[in-house]
């Protein structure tokens, strides 16, 4: 922990119906920092990352940004705050080229007459784009090669430098070295550790502990909608802290 509190939650309750999917959870983020949110299926992580992200609004409690409440209506509302989400799939566009996805939504335009009438500065963008991908500890061929040609670790690794490249303070990612090799993740995990250098706040979801206990400054464990345990990562290791996500005393 590094620096001063960036994101906060608050006695966070969602309800769907007679569902309590969320229970009065509080948690922080630092600049600087990594939190590992953990906990088994139905925990609650899925809804405390859609409040965070402003895909689904909280029942009751409060988050707050930089120490000022916020209310999010929709997800374009944190994104413009400086908190980009990545979720499991990471919505790039496998046809565009590394530049095209990460200025996707973003798209520079040529200055004057030219860019009025919609034309796009492709070399602008792709000069950046290796830049800032660069800058995050990511090595692609060249920014305007097609996704598509990508190894699957390479692809997230974009996907999280996009994000990285966006957020001005928070960055969520919801489990990225899911379904990759180890080297492949090591190249994940390498561009979260390139973030916080950054001074950004990470929250890192993952069901794969070990990755979580690698790269994490502190640890957030959700049962049953529940935070029932919030300490640093040194307090654990990996029968600990899966004994802590069951509630059931391993070994």
């Amino acid at each position: 922990m590094s620096g001063e509190v960036l994101y906060e939650v608050r006695n966070l309750t969602k309800r769907y119906g007679a569902v309590v999917a969320l229970d009065d959870a509080s948690m922080k983020l630092h600049a600087g920092e990594i939190v590992g949110l953990v906990g088994d299926n139905g925990a609650g992580k899925s809804t405390l990352v859609k409040c965070l992200s402003g895909a689904h609004q909280p029942t009751s409690g409060q988050i707050l940004l930089d120490d000022v409440e916020r209310n999010w209506h929709s997800p374009h509302d944190a994104i413009q705050a400086g908190v980009e989400t990545l979720y499991q799939d990471s919505g790039l566009a496998p046809h565009l080229s590394v530049s095209a996805n990460v200025f996707l939504g973003r798209e520079l335009v040529k200055p004057g007459i030219l860019g009025k009438m919609g034309f796009l500065s492709q070399k602008q963008m792709d000069v950046q784009a290796h830049r800032d991908l660069e800058e995050v500890g990511i090595a692609v061929p060249a920014s305007g090669r097609s996704v598509s040609q990508l190894s699957g670790g390479q692809r997230q690794a974009v996907a999280i430098g996009r994000a990285v490249a966006w957020a001005s303070k928070v960055i969520i990612l919801d489990e990225p070295t899911n379904h990759l090799g180890a080297r492949q993740a090591g190249e994940v995990l390498n561009v979260m550790l390139e973030a916080k250098a950054k001074g950004l706040g990470v929250i890192f979801i993952s069901h794969t502990l070990p990755h979580v206990l690698q790269v994490t400054d502190r640890v957030v464990v959700l049962r049953l909608g529940k935070v029932v345990k919030d300490a640093p990562t040194s307090e654990f290791d990996a029968e600990s802290l899966l004994g802590t996500i069951t509630g059931l005393k391993i070994g």
